[in-house]
């Protein structure tokens, strides 16, 4: 159900004024307009669905007004003016219309859902491919490099071992010598 008010602005065609006055009478503008109003608006807010009145209200009061100028001149008056003043529907198509949104919106959160857990997807491809490119360059250079890398790392572990120890209050003295700290790895 569509509620719509519509304001026309009319008058007497003064060349016809006196047939007007004689088959309308003096009220010809509150017999005439009410009903042809109606028809026509009838008529042409039946060519749109619901949704089209309300984004297409200019283009539609365009048409009423071409129809029932067209349709007042029959009876000798002419239009000014023609415009839809409020447009209202019933409750059950605003309810739609809402549960429609709605829809839409909890659409486009699942869309959303989903590219965030495809990128994410991506992402764990792309770092668990350069953790593989890492290990295989890791083991690539302890295969060229020999115990190079590997004495490399012992020195490096060594190094940041004395550094925590040299700032603990517990430990006197680093012992010297062949003794070694790094978790019984011997050089060779």
């Amino acid at each position: 159900m569509v509620n719509i008010t519509l304001r026309v602005l009319s008058k007497p065609d003064t060349e016809n004024l006196s047939k007007i006055f004689r088959n309308l009478g003096t009220d010809w503008d509150e017999r005439v307009l009410p009903s042809i109003g109606n028809e026509v608006l009838k008529a042409v807010v039946a060519q749109y669905q619901a949704e089209q009145l309300l984004t297409s209200r200019d283009k539609v009061s365009s048409a009423v007004r071409d129809e029932l100028t067209k349709r007042a001149a029959e009876f000798n008056i002419l239009i000014d003016d023609v415009a839809i003043t409020h447009l209202s529907f019933g409750t059950e198509f605003t309810r739609a219309v809402e549960a429609k949104q709605v829809a839409q919106q909890e659409a486009e959160r699942a869309r959303f859902i989903v590219m965030k857990a495809e990128q994410e997807r991506k992402a764990a491809v792309v770092r668990a491919e350069g953790e593989s490119e890492a290990a295989r360059l890791i083991s690539e250079a302890t295969r060229q490099a020999g115990q190079g890398l590997i004495e490399l790392r012992r020195i490096e572990a060594a190094r940041e071992i004395a550094g925590t120890l040299a700032k603990s209050r517990n430990v006197v003295y680093l012992p010297g010598g062949n003794s070694n700290l790094l978790l019984g790895v011997n050089p060779q």
